[in-house]
């Protein structure tokens, strides 16, 4: 290997794999990490909430730094970080300094967003479209498998055993890197000032916004169902937490479908045609269940039903719309990437709120999928947006 090598594309999973299990793998435990540290669970849960917080920051920063730094010096000291705060989490005394460790823990974002550019980097849009298909529908076994793995950990060698896991996982994923991933980025820019003045020149690009907001709607669905599901599911069906998992699974599974199906149709029809069918399935998928409830067929798959064709479309959508935003200005492709994906989180962050506040009044289960369809079809739009943005310059090229 050489600097220069481009990464396998294993590595580019892995990487964007290692981002999503560290903020879900040890959820199964909150509730004995509060008892050991005899934290109230509410303060615990900021190991949560904090770390999307300073994820979403660390966005903003990560991509402008590997815009002008590379991106390969920027993972393997993220990595670093990531080893250190998880070696740091492992032996915390208290929940404090567990907290900070958690939230240094943030750094490896920076594989979800730079693992974007990098395909970016090194292929045109379309091919890069199928490519970040082939690593979504890969990385969507991690929330599947997390906390299962997180929870037989802690339940056969203790809570911190899953800190051992990051650490040992960080420090393989270093060594791949090193090994594998050579610098992909060649035009760098000249200060990093200067890639934090390139915000306003994506912030006053309606390509940009475009694309963006097809990400965020879309992937706001996905929270949106995360911050209602499991009440829905208890309050209103008295489900189980095993089978309240694998009703959650169903929009994970839809999102492999999909990333699948993404891959494979993209070259041959376009990527317009495929995200535009996905965001037609993730609009009328829940709008059929909304309908059911309506009708009075209230049961568990009116409500984990529909949400495979969010997961679906979704699978459909995201590919190339991650590839569409961070080719708005080639140049700034991680900017964009960091941006695209801080306010994802941000958004995300805002409509699990919202669905909360949905689920808990009477509307239940048809409140949470109306959620999800304004969600989808606000997605619908913009992705019809982006792609005759997309058109109309392919005509003028």
């Amino acid at each position: 290997m050489t600097e220069r090598t481009p990464p396998r594309l294993l590595t580019l999973i892995l990487l964007t794999s290692l981002s999503v299990l560290s903020l879900n793998m040890f959820l199964p435990s909150l509730s004995r990490i509060a008892g050991d540290f005899q934290a109230d669970y509410a303060l615990v849960a900021l190991s949560i909430g904090g770390y999307l917080a300073v994820s979403s920051v660390l966005q903003l920063i990560m991509g402008p730094l590997s815009d002008l730094h590379g991106r390969r010096p920027v993972l393997l000291g993220a990595l670093v970080i990531f080893v250190l705060a998880s070696v740091g989490c492992l032996f915390a005394p208290s929940v404090e300094i567990f907290l900070a460790f958690r939230m240094a823990q943030s750094a490896v974002i920076s594989g979800m967003v730079l693992s974007r550019a990098v395909v970016r980097d090194m292929h045109p849009q379309k091919e890069a479209a199928r490519l970040l298909g082939a690593i979504g529908m890969a990385m969507a076994l991690a929330p599947l498998l997390a906390p299962i793995l997180g929870g037989v950990l802690d339940e056969v060698f203790g809570w911190r055993a899953t800190f051992l896991f990051f650490v040992v996982a960080g420090m393989a994923m270093f060594a791949m890197v090193y090994t594998d991933l050579g610098e992909t980025n060649l035009t760098r820019a000249a200060r990093f000032s200067d890639q934090f003045r390139s915000y306003p020149e994506l912030v006053r690009s309606g390509q940009f916004w475009a694309w963006c907001g097809a990400i965020v709607f879309s992937v706001g669905g996905f929270y949106a169902f995360l911050g209602g599901a499991p009440k829905v599911g208890e309050d209103a069906f008295g489900l189980t937490p095993a089978v309240l998992g694998i009703g959650m699974g169903s929009i994970s599974a839809g999102f492999m479908l999909g990333n699948f199906l993404s891959s494979r149709y993209t070259p041959r029809i376009g990527g317009g045609r495929v995200m535009l069918a996905g965001r037609i399935l993730a609009t009328l998928g829940p709008l059929a269940g909304v309908g059911l409830f309506a009708f009075g067929f209230a049961h568990p798959l009116t409500l984990f039903g529909p949400v495979l064709f969010v997961g679906l479309g979704n699978g459909l959508t995201l590919p190339g719309a991650n590839a569409g935003v961070m080719s708005v200005t080639p140049r700034l492709a991680g900017s964009a990437s960091g941006l695209s994906g801080a306010l994802t989180v941000a958004g995300g962050a805002v409509l699990t709120g919202i669905a909360g506040w949905a689920v808990s009044g009477a509307w239940g289960g048809e409140g949470l999928l109306l959620v999800i369809v304004a969600t989808s079809a606000a997605s619908w739009l913009c992705a019809s947006w982006a792609v005759r943005i997309d058109a109309r310059r392919a005509e003028e090229d």
